[in-house]
This record gives structure tokens, sequence and C-alpha cells, in this order.
């Protein structure tokens, strides 16, 4: 029934409809690949659609036909710079080294957007020759591109390239440009980036109101491993408290038990943030910690004690909850809130007698109703 329909080409477009049907899309998708060639002009023009959650049913399956390649290169040159964009991204998916020669090409066009696509795709491709052409796009005017040069040329994971995406990490004046930067150093999990990302951290470029931008700084570092650990303890020396208290956060993300000693004299920095980031990081060692965080619940220092008690609660050991309900009577109101806080997340039968006489006693109405909705969750 072809003829119908107006051949393969137009079984193809009537593929291309199904896809909008869940029921139908899989098996639509199937035929598309089957019929090779003949689907490759109507899924091009399908490209132009504005329905983002279609395009990327359109753009998988062209990247399973090999014999697309050659119009996603001729369109890299011709069509309207969305398109354009959209063509590299299936080539990215593909990872077609044919597709090569006009990517790079593409690299040197007017449209940002292009080159950007472009730059990726060449990354995924995985290609080393093209390395000093993604160099070059370090130095683009437009953000964009430069963030998609670091990514790509992370995916190389050669060290030669590691000072030029650091001059990005250190130097470019968006903090969105360095993130990418950061995470491509951070994707290639060798030693040699290390030094660049420790210095990135002692940059308050990095963390000074940015909270956010610096966690995918964090996680770079984090994903280096037992390599970084060295680093990181020294830098729990550093002057700047922000930069001891990431440091302890990486580590006890680490768990790597050379930190222990480290971190526990943390508990009594003078940065009150570095100090409740040690305890924080010490809770995730578990049981290895218990001891030195009941050492630090004597501390004189009523803000050391609560951030001993709440590293306690997240840890399950059975000497833990006997000194939660001993905390009970401290003589100050936070650490005594944190600490029912810490026994509600332990649900120690054992401490069932101390929350009653908590919940009696009415003189503190609000740490009274606090241990009665801890008592019902441990009943």
């Amino acid at each position: 029934m072809n003829w119908l329909t107006g051949g393969a080409q137009g079984e193809a477009k009537r593929l291309i409809t199904q896809l909008a049907d869940s029921t139908k899309r899989d098996a639509a998708a199937r035929e598309l690949i089957k019929l090779g060639a003949d689907s490759v002009p109507p899924l091009m023009d399908a490209l132009q659609t504005q329905d983002l959650s279609l395009l990327l049913y359109y753009q998988q399956i062209l990247a399973r036909i090999p014999s697309a390649t050659p119009a996603l290169t001729k369109t890299l040159s011709t069509a309207h710079p969305i398109i354009r964009a959209r063509a590299a991204e299936i080539i990215s998916i593909s990872k077609d080294k044919n597709a090569i020669p006009a990517l790079l090409d593409a690299l040197k066009g007017e449209y940002f957007t292009v080159r950007s696509r472009a730059a990726l795709a060449l990354g995924n491709i995985g290609d080393a020759k093209v390395i000093p052409d993604l160099l070059f796009l370090l130095k683009d005017k437009e953000s964009e591109v430069r963030s998609a040069a670091c990514i790509a040329l992370g995916k190389f994971r050669d060290p030669s390239t590691f000072e030029e995406i650091a001059n990005i990490l250190l130097d470019d004046q968006k903090i969105e440009i360095r993130q990418s930067a950061a995470l491509a150093l951070g994707d290639t999990k060798h030693p040699a980036a290390i030094p660049y990302l420790m210095e990135a951290l002692r940059d308050s470029f990095w963390w000074f109101e940015r909270e956010q931008a610096v966690s995918d700084l964090l996680s770079a570092i984090e994903k280096m491993g037992v390599a970084v650990v060295d680093p990181l303890l020294d830098a729990l020396g550093d002057k700047e408290g922000t930069v001891r208290k990431y440091a302890a956060t990486v580590l006890g993300n680490l768990r790597d038990p050379r930190a222990i000693e480290d971190l526990s004299m943390m508990l009594y920095d003078l940065h009150t943030e570095v100090g409740k980031a040690a305890a924080d990081a010490l809770a995730k060692f578990g049981p290895q910690a218990v001891d030195i965080l009941i050492e630090s619940i004597h501390h004189p220092e009523s803000g050391i004690r609560e951030n001993a008690v709440i590293a306690l609660g997240k840890i399950q050991d059975v000497r833990v909850a006997p000194v939660l309900i001993e905390m009970l009577g401290d003589p100050d109101r936070d650490v005594q809130r944190h600490t029912l806080q810490s026994l509600a997340q332990l649900r120690d039968q054992r401490a069932l007698s101390a929350l009653q006489d908590v919940a009696a006693n009415r003189a503190d109405r609000e740490l009274s109703v606090l241990a009665k909705q801890i008592l019902e969750t441990i009943k």
C-alpha cells in the first residue's frame, strides 16, 4: 500500500506522526530505523518542530541511521542556525567520525549556538586530532562556546589541556563558565587536575556569596577520590575559614580514615561553620567517630556541644543514646533542642523514660511538645 501514501518516504511520514503516540512510539521508531535512507528526508524536515519532547525522538532515530550523516553534515552549513545546532546534537549521539570535517568547519561559523554544539559533538566523538581546534574555542567571545569547549576537552582526559582549561576555571569573568571548567576537570578524574581545582577552592570568587556555584567545584574535587585527600588535609590549615569548611565537607564525603584525626581537631575551630562542617564530616565515618564526638560534648562552648549532638544523632551505635539522654540536661536550651531531635533520629527505646520526663515538664512548652511528638514516633 506504499504507493497510496507516496512510497517509502510517505510511509516514513506516517510513522513519524505515530511518534506522538506513546503506545505506538517504540514500534514506529523501529520501523523508521529499518527504512534507513528513506526515513532521513522526512526526519530532517521534522527537526523543525517546536515540540522539544518529540525532537528528542527524531534526533535519537536519526543518530541510529548511518546513512543520515551526509544530510546532517550538509545541514551544518546550509540550514537555519537552530536546525544546524540540532544536527550537531545528532552527530554528538551517533559519534560518526565521518562528520568531523563538517564539525570543524562549523566551529568557525558565525552562530555561537552552532559552534558550541559542534564542539560538544567533537568531544563525544573523541578523536584527539581536534584538540587544538577545541583549545582555540576557549578564547571565544561567547560564553556558551567557552563552556562547551571546556566540557568537550575534558572528555579527552589529556593533561596537556588542563592548564588552558584552568585558565577558564580561575580567570573567566562568568562563574557559570568556571563551573563548566570545574566539571570538565573533575570528570577527567586525573591527578594532574588536582592542583588547579585546589587553587580554585582558595579563590574567593568561587564561594563568596556563591554557595550554589561552589557545589560544582566541590563535586569536581571529590571526583578525584583518594588522590585529593592529602591536598584537602593541607587545606584544613588554610587561613580562610571558608576554605577549611569546604575541605572538611569533601573529606567527609570521601570517608578516608586518614582524615579522622585532622577533622577531630577541626571540631574546635574558632570559625563556627568549620566546626559544624567537621562534625558533619565525622558523622559520615559512623562508629569510628563516636568516641571523638562524645569527647567534644564536654566542651564549655555550647556551639561545639550542639554540633556534636547533631552529628551523634546521625550515627546508629549503641554508645550514642545514653550520651544523648545525658545531654538533655545541658544548660543550653539549643543543645537540649538538638539533642531531642537527634534522639528522634535514633528511635532508641532506651530514651523513652527521659523523653517522657521532658514531655511532662511544661516549664518549656516548646521542648515539651517536641518530646511528645518524638514519643509518638518511637512507640
